[in-house]
Protein backbone atom coordinates (compact mmCIF):
# COMPACT_ATOMS: atom_id res chain seq x y z
CA UNK A 1 0.00 0.00 0.00
CA UNK A 2 1.09 3.74 -0.32
CA UNK A 3 -1.21 5.70 2.14
CA UNK A 4 2.46 7.86 2.93
CA UNK A 5 4.40 7.33 -0.68
CA UNK A 6 7.24 9.45 -0.78
CA UNK A 7 6.40 11.24 1.90
CA UNK A 8 9.47 12.34 4.25
CA UNK A 9 8.68 11.41 7.89
CA UNK A 10 10.66 12.45 11.07
CA UNK A 11 9.34 10.16 14.07
CA UNK A 12 10.84 10.99 17.99
CA UNK A 13 11.14 8.06 20.64
CA UNK A 14 11.29 5.45 17.51
CA UNK A 15 13.09 3.09 19.02
CA UNK A 16 10.38 1.27 20.92
CA UNK A 17 6.78 0.80 21.69
CA UNK A 18 4.37 2.72 19.51
CA UNK A 19 6.63 5.06 17.71
CA UNK A 20 8.82 1.76 16.54
CA UNK A 21 5.36 0.51 15.43
CA UNK A 22 4.73 4.04 13.69
CA UNK A 23 8.32 3.69 11.68
CA UNK A 24 7.65 0.65 10.42
CA UNK A 25 3.99 0.99 9.16
CA UNK A 26 4.71 4.24 7.29
CA UNK A 27 7.62 2.83 6.05
CA UNK A 28 5.68 -0.22 4.36
CA UNK A 29 3.12 2.53 3.54
CA UNK A 30 5.79 4.05 1.26
CA UNK A 31 7.31 6.82 3.54
CA UNK A 32 11.17 7.79 4.33
CA UNK A 33 11.42 7.54 8.12
CA UNK A 34 14.03 8.79 9.97
CA UNK A 35 13.82 7.14 13.18
CA UNK A 36 15.28 9.33 15.94
CA UNK A 37 15.86 8.13 20.00
CA UNK A 38 18.78 7.84 22.49
CA UNK A 39 18.41 4.65 22.54
CA UNK A 40 20.72 4.11 19.47
CA UNK A 41 20.51 0.25 19.51
CA UNK A 42 16.96 0.23 19.46
CA UNK A 43 16.35 2.93 16.44
CA UNK A 44 18.97 0.98 14.23
CA UNK A 45 17.16 -2.50 15.08
CA UNK A 46 14.17 -0.70 13.93
CA UNK A 47 15.53 0.77 10.74
CA UNK A 48 17.37 -2.30 10.22
CA UNK A 49 13.67 -3.95 10.10
CA UNK A 50 12.33 -1.53 7.39
CA UNK A 51 15.62 -1.83 5.49
CA UNK A 52 15.25 -5.79 5.55
CA UNK A 53 11.16 -5.60 4.60
CA UNK A 54 12.36 -3.08 1.34
CA UNK A 55 11.87 -0.07 3.17
CA UNK A 56 13.82 3.07 3.23
CA UNK A 57 14.80 4.52 6.70
CA UNK A 58 17.61 5.95 8.84
CA UNK A 59 18.93 6.45 12.34
CA UNK A 60 19.91 9.48 14.23
CA UNK A 61 20.61 9.73 17.41
CA UNK A 62 18.14 12.26 19.39
CA UNK A 63 17.43 13.80 22.75
CA UNK A 64 14.86 16.21 22.23
CA UNK A 65 15.04 18.25 24.97
CA UNK A 66 18.20 20.02 23.52
CA UNK A 67 17.71 22.65 20.87
CA UNK A 68 21.34 22.05 19.51
CA UNK A 69 19.60 18.44 18.10
CA UNK A 70 17.15 19.56 16.79
CA UNK A 71 18.96 22.01 14.58
CA UNK A 72 21.57 19.31 13.51
CA UNK A 73 18.64 16.70 13.07
CA UNK A 74 16.74 18.77 11.40
CA UNK A 75 19.29 20.14 9.04
CA UNK A 76 20.37 16.99 8.12
CA UNK A 77 16.85 15.44 7.05
CA UNK A 78 16.49 18.65 4.76
CA UNK A 79 20.20 18.25 3.43
CA UNK A 80 19.33 14.50 2.70
CA UNK A 81 15.83 14.58 1.62
CA UNK A 82 15.00 18.53 1.01
CA UNK A 83 12.36 18.26 3.01
CA UNK A 84 10.22 16.83 5.94
CA UNK A 85 6.67 16.32 5.35
CA UNK A 86 5.51 14.52 8.09
CA UNK A 87 6.87 14.95 12.26
CA UNK A 88 5.67 12.53 14.73
CA UNK A 89 6.15 13.73 18.38
CA UNK A 90 6.49 10.87 20.29
CA UNK A 91 8.91 11.26 22.82
CA UNK A 92 7.60 11.01 26.15
CA UNK A 93 8.42 9.80 29.55
CA UNK A 94 5.74 8.61 32.12
CA UNK A 95 6.14 8.97 36.04
CA UNK A 96 3.08 8.32 38.65
CA UNK A 97 3.84 9.99 42.32
CA UNK A 98 1.82 11.38 44.90
CA UNK A 99 2.40 15.01 44.34
CA UNK A 100 3.55 15.14 48.20
CA UNK A 101 6.23 12.87 46.92
CA UNK A 102 7.22 14.56 43.59
CA UNK A 103 10.64 16.47 43.25
CA UNK A 104 11.66 19.72 41.32
CA UNK A 105 14.15 17.16 39.46
CA UNK A 106 11.50 15.07 38.48
CA UNK A 107 9.24 18.01 37.01
CA UNK A 108 12.15 19.23 35.47
CA UNK A 109 12.84 16.00 33.67
CA UNK A 110 9.51 15.63 32.39
CA UNK A 111 9.27 18.04 31.41
CA UNK A 112 12.21 18.92 29.40
CA UNK A 113 11.04 15.74 27.28
CA UNK A 114 7.69 15.78 26.97
CA UNK A 115 6.86 19.52 26.73
CA UNK A 116 10.14 20.82 25.84
CA UNK A 117 10.62 18.54 23.55
CA UNK A 118 7.71 18.96 21.67
CA UNK A 119 7.73 22.59 21.49
CA UNK A 120 11.18 22.23 20.12
CA UNK A 121 9.71 20.08 17.32
CA UNK A 122 7.39 22.49 16.70
CA UNK A 123 9.52 25.45 15.89
CA UNK A 124 12.17 23.74 14.13
CA UNK A 125 9.64 21.68 11.60
CA UNK A 126 6.45 23.81 11.35
CA UNK A 127 8.47 27.05 9.20
CA UNK A 128 10.16 24.99 7.09
CA UNK A 129 6.77 22.84 6.41
CA UNK A 130 5.57 25.97 5.45
CA UNK A 131 7.63 27.21 3.04
CA UNK A 132 7.78 23.67 1.44
CA UNK A 133 3.88 24.22 0.97
CA UNK A 134 2.43 22.36 4.10
CA UNK A 135 2.43 19.09 6.03
CA UNK A 136 1.25 17.09 8.60
CA UNK A 137 2.37 17.42 12.14
CA UNK A 138 1.07 14.61 14.65
CA UNK A 139 1.78 15.39 18.69
CA UNK A 140 1.24 12.31 21.05
CA UNK A 141 -0.49 13.20 24.07
CA UNK A 142 -2.07 10.86 26.36
CA UNK A 143 -5.67 10.31 27.75
CA UNK A 144 -3.95 12.17 31.08
CA UNK A 145 -3.92 15.61 29.02
CA UNK A 146 -7.72 15.79 28.80
CA UNK A 147 -8.93 14.41 32.84
CA UNK A 148 -7.72 14.27 35.94
CA UNK A 149 -5.93 11.29 37.45
CA UNK A 150 -4.64 10.65 40.93
CA UNK A 151 -0.54 10.41 41.16
CA UNK A 152 -0.74 12.18 37.78
CA UNK A 153 0.37 15.60 38.17
CA UNK A 154 3.37 16.06 36.29
CA UNK A 155 2.33 13.62 33.66
CA UNK A 156 -1.09 14.93 33.12
CA UNK A 157 0.14 18.98 32.77
CA UNK A 158 3.03 17.86 30.47
CA UNK A 159 0.51 16.06 27.80
CA UNK A 160 -2.44 18.72 28.65
CA UNK A 161 0.48 21.33 27.32
CA UNK A 162 1.09 18.93 24.52
CA UNK A 163 -2.73 19.20 23.37
CA UNK A 164 -2.82 23.51 23.97
CA UNK A 165 0.46 23.74 22.11
CA UNK A 166 -0.92 21.29 18.96
CA UNK A 167 -4.07 23.80 18.76
CA UNK A 168 -1.96 27.32 18.88
CA UNK A 169 0.34 26.45 16.19
CA UNK A 170 -2.63 24.73 14.39
CA UNK A 171 -3.95 28.19 14.06
CA UNK A 172 -0.83 29.77 13.43
CA UNK A 173 0.28 27.76 10.75
CA UNK A 174 -3.24 26.68 9.12
CA UNK A 175 -2.66 29.42 6.36
CA UNK A 176 0.24 27.81 5.24
CA UNK A 177 -1.21 24.11 4.97
CA UNK A 178 0.08 22.71 7.67
CA UNK A 179 -1.61 20.80 10.02
CA UNK A 180 -1.31 19.86 13.88
CA UNK A 181 -2.79 17.39 15.81
CA UNK A 182 -2.52 15.62 19.16
CA UNK A 183 -3.68 12.00 19.78
CA UNK A 184 -4.87 11.31 23.54
CA UNK A 185 -4.27 7.30 24.14
CA UNK A 186 -4.85 5.50 27.47
CA UNK A 187 -2.79 2.81 27.95
CA UNK A 188 -1.19 1.16 25.35
CA UNK A 189 0.22 -2.52 25.32
CA UNK A 190 4.19 -1.31 25.86
CA UNK A 191 6.70 -0.85 28.59
CA UNK A 192 4.94 2.53 29.87
CA UNK A 193 1.80 0.23 30.30
CA UNK A 194 3.52 -2.45 32.33
CA UNK A 195 5.07 0.24 34.37
CA UNK A 196 1.20 1.58 35.19
CA UNK A 197 -0.54 -1.56 35.88
CA UNK A 198 3.11 -2.94 38.19
CA UNK A 199 2.63 1.09 40.06
CA UNK A 200 -1.10 0.28 40.67
CA UNK A 201 -0.55 -3.25 41.50
CA UNK A 202 -2.42 -5.45 38.97
CA UNK A 203 -1.25 -7.26 36.14
CA UNK A 204 -1.35 -5.94 32.64
CA UNK A 205 -4.31 -8.23 31.52
CA UNK A 206 -6.55 -6.63 34.36
CA UNK A 207 -5.84 -3.07 33.07
CA UNK A 208 -8.32 -3.59 29.89
CA UNK A 209 -11.52 -4.27 31.91
CA UNK A 210 -11.14 -1.76 34.44
CA UNK A 211 -9.97 0.89 31.39
CA UNK A 212 -12.34 0.05 28.18
CA UNK A 213 -15.99 -1.17 28.08
CA UNK A 214 -13.95 -3.30 24.95
CA UNK A 215 -12.16 -5.24 27.73
CA UNK A 216 -9.13 -4.91 26.90
CA UNK A 217 -5.98 -2.05 27.04
CA UNK A 218 -4.76 -0.71 23.39
CA UNK A 219 -2.00 -1.52 20.82
CA UNK A 220 0.49 0.34 18.93
CA UNK A 221 -1.32 -0.42 15.89
CA UNK A 222 -4.78 1.42 17.31
CA UNK A 223 -2.54 4.32 17.63
CA UNK A 224 -0.28 3.79 14.60
CA UNK A 225 -3.34 3.23 12.37
CA UNK A 226 -4.50 7.01 13.50
CA UNK A 227 -0.96 8.13 12.30
CA UNK A 228 -0.88 6.81 8.97
CA UNK A 229 -4.29 8.62 8.20
CA UNK A 230 -3.31 11.98 9.84
CA UNK A 231 -0.20 11.33 7.81
CA UNK A 232 -2.10 10.84 4.92
CA UNK A 233 -3.54 13.50 2.03
CA UNK A 234 -6.55 11.52 3.77
CA UNK A 235 -6.72 14.43 6.45
CA UNK A 236 -6.07 17.00 4.49
CA UNK A 237 -9.09 18.80 6.29
CA UNK A 238 -8.30 17.97 9.43
CA UNK A 239 -6.22 20.42 11.98
CA UNK A 240 -6.26 21.81 15.42
CA UNK A 241 -7.95 18.87 16.87
CA UNK A 242 -7.37 16.46 19.64
CA UNK A 243 -8.49 12.60 19.04
CA UNK A 244 -9.09 10.06 22.24
CA UNK A 245 -8.12 6.88 21.63
CA UNK A 246 -9.23 5.22 24.73
CA UNK A 247 -11.55 1.96 23.59
CA UNK A 248 -14.94 3.95 25.12
CA UNK A 249 -13.39 4.57 28.81
CA UNK A 250 -15.12 8.08 28.78
CA UNK A 251 -17.68 6.47 28.66
CA UNK A 252 -17.22 4.36 31.91
CA UNK A 253 -18.24 7.18 34.17
CA UNK A 254 -21.90 7.19 32.11
CA UNK A 255 -22.30 3.21 32.42
CA UNK A 256 -22.02 3.76 36.04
Amino acid sequence: MSRVQDKVVLITGAATGIGAAAAVRLADEGATVIVTDVNESGGKAVVEQITAAGGTAEFLAHDVAHEDEWIRVTGHVREVYGRIDVLVNNAGIYLIAPLAETTLEDWNRLMAINVTGTFLGLKHVAPGMAEAGGGAIINLSSIAGLMGTAGHTLYGASKGAVRTMSKDVAAEYAAANVRVNSLHPTYVNTSMAAYGAQTAGVSLDDLGPALSPLGRIAETGDVVNFILFLASDEASYLTGSEYTIDGGGSTLLSLG
